[in-house]
């Protein structure tokens, strides 16, 4: 057996063995630490906030798979930034250097502000005010299996703090991806926050939000268009997961509100126009009274030689709509 062969079953091993794990901890109640799913991509942000699959030179997209890390221009920085509800504010910053011909690690920060937030006794008296903050450090390493294949794994440090109250936990992310680009069709399988926590908030350990995604995209032929369908939360299946008592809930079934939709447009390998819809906040949004672009997300970017840019508008929120930023450049020299 070549060393390339146990590398590929070694990764088939690791994203296997965790998905049924995954089955368990999502029956379980509560979770901890959702923060770790907001996206921090504008491109992902605009093609409905959850995709593992497009293959591009964006270092902020391997932050939902690891395997996507490979696509990553040596050398590159990335930030993000999102205005999330009113007084919360969340980014992240990114790098990434490729290791050989078939290798790239990568290193990021996230975190999620939420303002200054007044702190209270039960009697209701006003005793001071505290800044809570959710944060995470994460190390990414991605190879190329073979001519189509590669897969990645990303090693987190998670940490929030509220108040006097303080919680941490460890986590891993695992991904494989396949690319034809002859045909320019791109497949991903993603587990995501398989871990726990360190130290909880109190007596009880929470679960962290682990969950396993599958996606393609494809372009249409020689129409400069491209589509993702993502499908998300594959190991939550039963209505109670979705807070109503039927099979069928208001703004589509249970099944469907697994799917993330995105389409683009891509008048050249500059520029981009794209539109997404995310089934599950649609209806979480209709829920909370909100109908107002409810899971509809837009936006565009530009891809220069080193420098790429990108925006992205979507609610995640009844409060207030957010505007996502991101902001990429590639410090490694012509040669």
């Amino acid at each position: 057996m070549n060393v390339m062969t146990k590398i590929r079953r070694s990764f088939l091993i690791l994203l296997l063995t965790p998905c049924s794990l995954l089955h368990i901890s999502a029956q379980e109640s509560g979770s901890v630490f959702n923060f770790l799913n907001l996206p921090v991509s504008a491109h992902s942000s605009a093609l409905g906030g959850k995709n593992i699959s497009l293959v591009e030179d964006d270092i902020s997209m391997a932050m939902q798979n690891p395997a996507l890390l490979i696509n990553v221009s040596d050398k590159t920085v990335g930030l993000s930034y999102m205005n999330y509800m009113q007084g919360c504010n969340t980014g992240a910053a990114a790098y990434s250097q490729q290791v050989g011909a078939h290798g790239t690690w990568g290193a990021y920060a996230h975190f999620v502000g939420y303002g200054k937030t007044k702190e209270t006794l039960v009697s209701g008296e006003i005793v001071g005010e505290f800044s809570p903050l959710d944060f995470c450090l994460g190390g990414q390493y991605s190879h190329i299996l073979s001519e189509r294949w590669a897969g990645g794994a990303t090693a987190k440090f998670i940490y929030s703090h509220y108040g006097p109250y303080t919680s941490c936990g460890l986590a891993a992310d695992l991904g494989l991806n396949y690319f034809n680009e002859e045909s320019d069709f791109s497949f991903s399988i993603a587990a995501r926050n398989l871990g726990g926590q360190v130290k909880s908030f109190g007596d009880t350990h929470d679960r962290l939000p682990a969950d396993l995604e599958v996606g393609f995209t494809k372009s249409l032929g020689h129409a400069p268009i491209r589509i993702s369908v993502s499908m998300v939360d594959l190991t939550r299946w039963t209505s109670n997961d979705y807070f109503t008592t039927g099979n069928t809930i208001k703004g589509g079934s249970i099944f469907m509100n697994h799917f993330v939709l995105g389409a683009e447009f891509l008048p050249s390998d500059k520029f981009y126009i794209a539109l997404g819809f995310n089934f599950r906040r649609a209806y979480e949004m209709n829920a909370a009274g909100s109908s107002h672009a409810a899971g509809l997300s837009f936006g565009g970017g530009v891809n220069l030689k080193r420098l790429k840019f990108g925006i992205a508008y979507a609610k995640y929120h009844v409060s207030a709509p957010s505007l996502t930023f991101s902001l990429a450049y590639n410090f490694q020299k012509d040669k």
